[in-house]
């Protein structure tokens, strides 16, 4: 079973757009279902109204990681009573949404099955049209209920368990482009598997965050994986934490084979500060090749207190604007998904067809399933 089902009071006094009338007059219910967190949330005339979250991350724990079976059985358990709280937070039927959105990929496969399936059955008996939209794109769309419309040129970072990535924001409802991922390891993967090296509990990213807090970002030197040489070169925005995870496991093990206490804070320190210098020089790298000065900022490693601190810091020095959103909506929630189907509502972007398929590989130029 899934831990507690919890909602977002006060959420239309506090979350508002209004730099964007084109989302007035229109409601969305937004589904997802990704990886642990079952999620539904409704925007109305581009207001959060109702956020239901449903985690089922206490059951992974003890795996050291995300289940997926377990994930997609927590899905099917949640799926109900998570929409109709977020129906029920909102004081609306499901005959009052003009569409639903939900996130088709990328993901767990069993999970997005759950998700989609659920709201395609909403979507038939309540005849409304349906958008399965892209998860991370999802996860820039969101800002907007914190920040209002998007400028010109607008980049953003996405980094996740999953993913890290720089896009360039044309319109998100229409033109996404990649201007870097992942080589290898994300930065959230790189975290896990050092926290799991010191024996912290999944997931181990605030764990980390937490003793980096008090320790040397400068005890311990961690390379920064495509900043130099050739590879930075033919790389200049992509990223690779593979190198970075290595290097610092193989630290600590030398240090253990040797007899030494290991100095976890400094540790913490150490490898949050690298990251957090790699992922701020390509982003502002990528803001001066597109001639952007807005950085958005997304997704669930994003609340990494030494990444906002260090973001905000070279976005002063470089002259960015760095929109990072408050803490519940850097994480999986359904209000990144509602907010993107507004705005292809909005835009009057056709729904996706009936039978249209989940992808857990979906290409991030891939806004919405036609």
């Amino acid at each position: 079973m899934s831990d507690a089902i919890t909602g977002e009071a006060g959420a239309s006094q506090t979350q508002t757009l209004d730099a964007d009338t084109r989302m007035h007059g229109i409601t969305v219910l937004g589904i997802e279902s990704t990886c642990d967190e079952t999620a539904a949330a409704v925007i109305r005339d581009g207001r959060l109204i109702s956020n239901v979250v449903a985690s089922s991350m206490l059951e992974h724990a003890r795996y050291g990681g995300v289940i997926p079976e377990i994930a997609s059985r927590a899905h099917a358990e949640s799926f109900v009573p998570v929409v109709s709280k977020a129906l029920a937070d909102a004081n609306l039927d499901l005959s009052d949404v003009d569409a639903i959105a939900v996130s088709a990929g990328p993901g767990l496969a069993g999970c997005l099955a759950v998700g989609v399936s659920g709201a395609k059955s909403l979507a038939w008996a309540a005849k409304k049209p349906i958008y399965g939209i892209n998860h991370v794109i999802g996860h820039i769309a969101v800002t907007q209920l914190q920040f209002g419309a998007f400028p010109e040129d607008t980049m953003a970072l996405i980094v996740s368990g999953g993913h890290t990535s720089l896009l360039h924001v044309r319109d998100v409802a229409r033109h996404v482009d990649v201007v870097g991922t992942t080589l290898d390891d994300a930065a959230g993967e790189c975290f896990d598997k050092i926290a799991r090296l010191l024996g912290f509990p999944y997931p181990g990213g605030p764990h980390i965050d937490k003793h980096a807090r008090t320790g040397d970002p400068h005890a311990i030197r961690v390379p920064k994986g495509l900043t130099q040489g050739k590879s930075a070169a033919k790389h200049p925005y992509d990223f690779s934490f593979s190198g970075v995870k290595t290097a610092v496991a193989r630290w600590i093990e030398g240090e253990e084979a040797a007899g030494h206490a290991i100095p976890v804070d400094d540790v913490c320190a150490s490898l949050a500060d690298s990251v957090a210098d790699v992922l701020a020089e390509k982003a502002m790298a990528g803001c001066a090749q597109y001639g952007s000065d807005t950085l958005i900022v997304g997704g669930g490693f994003s609340a990494n207190s030494q990444l906002r601190e260090k973001l905000q810091q070279v976005g002063e020095r470089e002259g960015v604007q760095v929109r990072i959103p408050r803490i519940a909506l850097c994480t999986d929630n359904g209000a990144m998904v509602a907010m993107l189907g507004s705005n292809l509502l909005a835009s009057g972007i056709a729904p996706s067809s009936a039978d249209f398929p989940i992808d857990s590989a979906m290409p991030l130029t891939q806004i919405v399933m036609p």
